[in-house]
């Protein structure tokens, strides 16, 4: 479990308070004591408005509070990767219990989103509702925790890199209300617990 959040044009910087529910669920194999292949599917919610970005002094700059926009929505992505754990964690004979690790990979992903403003003049331009198909890059940085033989702790920090500018429908408005020459963004935070499967060999005669 743990935070989905964007950044883009309602939320030029990352920002912590946009973060809102999201789950993955995942399968790891070990093809090798440092290299990992993961596949996992992750869904959450959405979440922005240009009222809580800041500028110089703590104030909304003029663009966010001229577009008074906001955006809600959700999103559903399916992902392959390939992490690099720098320790072998479950080797009980070292008493390595703890790693990070690095993760980089490719996604698929589907967002239904909803954007409005506040500004009557720009309903038009701005008051959009659909969804939308993309590819995304995703990468980052985690620790992996034997807390047994076979349970282990996770936390993991990423971020998925959109090959579009249409996630909030603000990308093809005029100049003075959106910026075409960016891609948007989206990032995911969480703690996990996973269960190891591995078969016992025993010596052949």
């Amino acid at each position: 479990m743990g935070g989905l959040t964007y950044k883009g044009e309602l939320s030029p910087n990352y920002q912590f308070k946009n973060n809102r529910p999201a789950f993955t669920i995942f399968y790891r194999k070990d093809i090798s004591a440092p290299i990992t292949l993961r596949g996992a599917l992750m869904g959450g919610l959405l979440r922005a408005d240009d009222g809580n970005v800041k500028g110089e002094g703590g104030t909304n700059p003029p663009l966010p509070a001229y577009r008074q926009a906001n955006m809600k929505g959700n999103l559903v992505e399916l992902s392959g990767a390939l992490e690099y754990n720098f320790f072998d964690y479950h080797n009980r004979r070292d008493k390595i219990h703890l790693t990070p690790y690095v993760f980089i990979g490719i996604a698929g992903f589907y967002a239904s989103v909803e954007t409005k403003t506040n500004n009557g003049a720009l309903a038009t331009a701005l008051n959009k509702n659909g969804g939308s198909l993309g590819i995304a890059i995703p990468a980052g940085v985690g620790i992996k925790y034997a807390m047994s033989p076979r349970w282990n702790l996770g936390l993991e920090v990423g971020a998925r890199k959109a090959f579009t500018d249409n996630l909030d429908h603000i990308s093809k408005q005029s100049p003075l209300i959106a910026n075409r020459h960016d891609q948007d963004w989206y990032f995911y935070n969480g703690v996990s617990i996973s269960y190891t499967f591995y078969k016992i060999r025993c010596p052949e005669d």
